[in-house]
């Protein structure tokens, strides 16, 4: 996925045309049902099958939950006069915006009688439930009781709250209860920078966080799964890729390729020139794609990735560009061909996961030329752990 976008990536092509859709999840890249899983799993945060079996696997799955980190749970423009229930890391929440517009996040579970607090209304800014009325603020305290004569506040009677941050056009959860958060959320690079043309697309990848991560950032699958698109089979050239990997991110940069012959890379500059390449995973779920192409051309992919559950994975992307053509003319032909690469990325990781589970665990053999997957997984072990994590500088040479 090298880049990628789609907006609740689909078969069904009404995503790509940005018509509404009546479920709350967006549906797959490949059309049907997710193997492995019930219709509404991915809704509930759950899966069948998610304990391994001992087939021939070691029962290992690449799964790292990493809970003290902003994670996003919605884009704002999702959010609006209703709940909106989603999961993070396992855990469902729901959204709502208080009379002052300000976004909240409880758990959703009503403290009376366990019923979803996402099946409620906003009324006066406050979350009523839709079983009993009671009514909460953003702060998850119950400010309302019908019928009760006496105060309506308690301890016990507190919905837990998630701290909530809303910016870039985004809604910001940290799943940690009673824990304040000592970071700030990611912010996109390039959204409201003069001279860039934006484009956003949420998709959803059947998928562990790591494996969608290293997905994002793998050089050497584009020539193969997206033939033509990106790259084709190799031209005979040598790249060096230069990796620095610090306390909470790994950067690589590609030294000495030429524009790739692939059909995005000729739309994005039709007169060729040398290519300026750098991936980076920043801690806990940032993949960013940074092409430069000549001294007038420059791609940006930001993406923010929401574990769902241990085999769900949303992924939110920011997309930047500057061309030497207005922005205007080129969108309209890059968001069916980036819906292209993602439907391909989504079907090959819906089968990966499909097959660790068939064989009861993972069996990965890597090389050089896998040049980002060891060090995502070093820094995510690490952000789960809570334990350092030492810096490496190393390069490695590939041919594409």
């Amino acid at each position: 996925m090298d880049p990628s976008l789609g907006e609740r990536g689909g078969a069904d092509d009404r995503a790509v045309r940005g018509e509404t859709l009546a479920s709350d999840e967006p549906p797959r890249a490949d059309g049907g049902q997710p193997l492995g899983f019930e219709a509404d799993d991915a809704a509930r945060g759950t899966a069948l099958g998610d304990k391994l079996l001992p087939l021939f696997g070691k029962g290992r799955a690449s799964v790292a939950r990493v809970t003290s980190a902003w994670y996003v749970a919605a884009t704002s423009r999702k959010l609006r006069n209703k709940p909106r229930a989603c999961t993070v890391l396992g855990i469902p929440m729901v959204l709502f915006r208080d009379g002052a517009g300000r976004a909240g996040a409880l758990l959703d579970r009503c403290p009376h009688r366990n019923v979803p607090l996402s099946l409620g209304t906003v009324v006066g800014g406050r979350l009523e439930c839709r079983y009993h009325g009671w009514r909460f603020d953003g702060a998850g305290v119950c400010r309302h009781v019908p019928s009760l004569c006496g105060p309506s506040e308690g301890k016990g009677r507190r919905a837990p709250a998630f701290p909530t941050v809303e910016q870039d056009g985004f809604v910001w959860v940290y799943p940690t209860l009673g824990e304040d958060p000592k970071s700030e959320p990611h912010r996109f690079a390039y959204v409201g920078k003069p001279g860039y043309t934006v484009a956003r697309q949420t998709v959803v990848a059947e998928a562990t966080l790591f494996s969608t991560l290293e997905n994002a950032l793998d050089v050497p699958h584009t020539a193969f799964l997206h033939r033509g698109l990106f790259r084709n089979e190799s031209r005979g050239i040598t790249l060096r890729a230069l990796v620095d990997r610090s306390a909470d991110r790994v950067v690589a940069e590609y030294v000495g390729e030429p524009r790739p012959t692939g059909l995005v890379a000729r739309i994005l500059s039709p007169s060729g020139g040398m290519v300026t390449h750098f991936d980076r995973f920043l801690l806990p779920s940032i993949a960013q794609v940074e092409y430069r192409i000549g001294t007038e051309n420059h791609f940006f992919v930001d993406t923010a990735m929401t574990p769902v559950s241990d085999f769900v994975t949303r992924i939110h992307a920011v997309v930047a560009f500057r061309l030497r053509i207005p922005g205007w003319l080129v969108r309209p032909f890059l968001k069916p061909l980036a819906m292209r690469v993602f439907q391909q990325d989504a079907r090959i990781l819906r089968r990966q996961t499909e097959t660790i589970r068939r064989f009861g665990g993972e069996q990965f053999v890597s090389t050089d030329i896998d040049v980002l997957g060891r060090h995502i997984w070093r820094l995510l072990r690490s952000a789960e752990r809570a334990e350092p994590t030492s810096a490496e500088r190393t390069e490695v040479e590939l041919v594409v």
